[in-house]
């Protein structure tokens, strides 16, 4: 017999605070040693509740929340980020990027428009992987998901609790911060989260010795009895059966281990237990494909038998294009992430770093970078450091697709994101230079280029360092749209392929599918505020408990 109790969402915030206080107790402190291991050691097959596929941003907030009440299995093709000094100190950020090993965390993939791209392929997912930036969504883009802005809140504090620091502001950033307040992106905002108009510094998953928390500390909040994690676990089929309305229905997953061994995971029976995608943008579209779940012609072309004919699946492809001026300076600086940020009236993000792509200032280019403004430096000049100010398109309204380029799930799909597709995206990257000029023309920037570095040097410089694949026009010198067009680069914000209303429902179930879920930045039609992982990590508790407001009770004997 079975007895279904209806919780409103503040009653069922407090019970999982209840649970958490409980599970607290007995919480198992990174690397996991009694949960996490390698998927060599799984048996042939096994029972669970819940079965998340990717241990990436929001799959370990998934994982660690329905600990409290259920068995968990959550398969990571990648390893641990624990014991990487690259992965796990702000200094290793640009060395993780050009990892192109086989096995590597950052996964390298160049979409159709001819720009460098990276997908986490680790536990913790990009998380681990990006630039450290923590900053909330708008209550505007809350409403307009239709998510309860209390569950939003309770969950991204959730977040910050385990992972979240305030960022010590250095030289550099401080300059930054003072420059975008010169070129009038105000008013000062000071330290926050939130999503404010104007100039501010965010948090950051780099505490104030340098090292890195990703999202995979937040299994730390799990009942290490409930949750099995397994590494290097590939998954290649979604098991499909019926349910009794003669529904299509997941059971399971077969995956394979590092040495090519077959498993199989079950879910355990009952109505609430889901095969639940955290595979990301490019991984979730890609995965329900694979398993017959796409647009039907061209499943067929792959030999894929088709479970649902659903066209939708892979569109609305979206990256934020990112414009950036480097500027080769003089003075020592530290090494920074994106920390402050100034959040304009013209649709666009203004950020900086520093000293993340010295390898790329080679002596060649600095000396043709002296040429462009007539000067030369001496021969063998070293200590020429890089510090970088960016724009990043808020949105964006282009679209774009992803196909499958093969069968296999460990190969990148092919994926277009059309950049700059739709003009007024055009047009905010311009508008947004044209603040980068102001900001690196004011004083306080001002201080850390050469006298003779004009903006004009510098966007020649730009276009000289080989950031893409895309042609560079000789117009692109003197014509901000051409520059946008030909420079533009990725701040590994791409979203979308399994968007809400389109592939998922509301409560992010697959249309069309029962006991098969979507939940991670697959499911977003725009980028959330300036940096999403907060959101993603908030989206992977928030839907739980939002779901779990309906909690199923079984009693036998009765």
């Amino acid at each position: 017999m079975a007895f279904v109790i209806r919780w409103s969402p503040f009653l069922a915030v407090s019970l999982w605070i209840f649970y958490f206080i409980i599970i607290s107790c007995y919480a198992e402190k990174a690397p996991y040693a009694s949960f996490a291991r390698d998927a060599t050691s799984a048996p042939p097959s096994e029972y669970f509740d819940y079965i998340i596929i990717g241990g990436g941003t929001a799959g370990c907030a998934l994982a660690a929340t329905l600990s409290a009440s259920a068995k968990v299995l959550l398969l990571e093709r990648g390893g641990l980020p624990y014991g990487d000094q690259n992965l796990g100190h702000v200094t290793g950020f640009r060395k993780t990027l050009a990892d192109t090993s086989p096995t590597s965390a950052s996964q390298l993939f160049v979409s159709t428009d001819g720009v460098f791209n990276h997908r986490g392929r680790v536990l913790g997912g990009s998380s681990a992987i990006n630039a450290g930036f923590y900053t909330r969504a708008s209550n505007q883009y809350v409403v307009e998901a239709g998510w309860d802005p209390r569950l939003v809140n309770e969950s991204y504090g959730w977040v910050e609790t385990k992972v979240v620091f305030r960022p010590r502001v250095m030289e550099w950033q401080s300059a930054v911060r003072d420059g975008l307040l010169e070129a009038g992106v105000s008013p000062l905002r000071g330290t926050t989260y939130e999503h404010l108009h104007g100039t501010k510094t965010g948090g950051s998953t780099f505490d104030e010795n340098g090292y890195r928390h990703t999202a995979a500390d937040l299994l730390e909040y799990a009942d290490p009895t409930n949750i099995t994690v397994y590494l290097y676990a590939t998954v290649y089929k979604i098991l499909f059966g019926s349910s009794p309305e003669r529904r299509t229905k997941s059971y399971g997953v077969l995956f394979r281990d590092s040495k090519g061994n077959r498993h199989v995971a079950y879910l355990n029976s009952g109505p609430t237990n889901e095969v639940i995608l955290s595979a990301g943008a490019l991984g979730s579209p890609q995965l329900l494909m694979l398993n017959g779940i796409g647009p039907a012609r061209k499943l067929r072309a792959h030999g894929i038998t088709v479970i649902l004919d659903q066209p939708m699946v892979g569109q609305g492809m979206s990256d934020n294009p990112m414009n950036a001026v480097i500027i080769p300076s003089h003075r020592p600086v530290e090494v920074s992430l994106i920390q402050v940020v100034g959040i304009t009236n013209a649709g666009s993000y203004i950020e900086a770093a520093s000293r993340v792509l010295e390898q790329a200032l080679t002596p060649a280019l600095v000396q043709h970078f002296a040429r462009l403004a007539n000067q030369t430096f001496p021969e063998g000049t070293r200590n020429i450091q890089d510090v970088i100010i960016l724009e990043k398109v808020m949105g964006p309204f282009s679209r774009g697709y992803l196909e499958l380029q093969s069968n296999n799930p460990n190969d990148n799909p092919r994926v277009t994101f059309n950049y700059f597709q739709d003009p007024r995206d055009l047009q905010r990257c311009v508008q947004g230079m044209e603040i980068v000029k102001r900001v690196i023309e004011s004083r306080p920037v001002s201080a850390f280029r050469y006298p003779f570095s004009t903006f004009q040097s510098l966007i020649n410089l730009m276009l000289a360092i080989p950031n893409n694949l895309r042609r560079r026009h000789v117009s692109a010198s003197h014509s901000m749209e051409q520059f946008c067009v030909d420079t533009v680069m990725t701040i590994w914000h791409y979203h979308g392929g399994c968007q809400v209303d389109r592939v998922v429902d509301r409560d992010y179930r697959v249309i069309g599918v029962d006991g098969l879920r979507v939940i991670d930045g697959s499911t977003f039609y725009t980028s959330p505020g300036t940096n999403p992982q907060a959101t993603v990590m908030m989206l992977g508790r928030c839907m739980i408990i939002y779901n779990s407001s309906i909690i199923y009770i079984y009693i036998y004997g009765l």
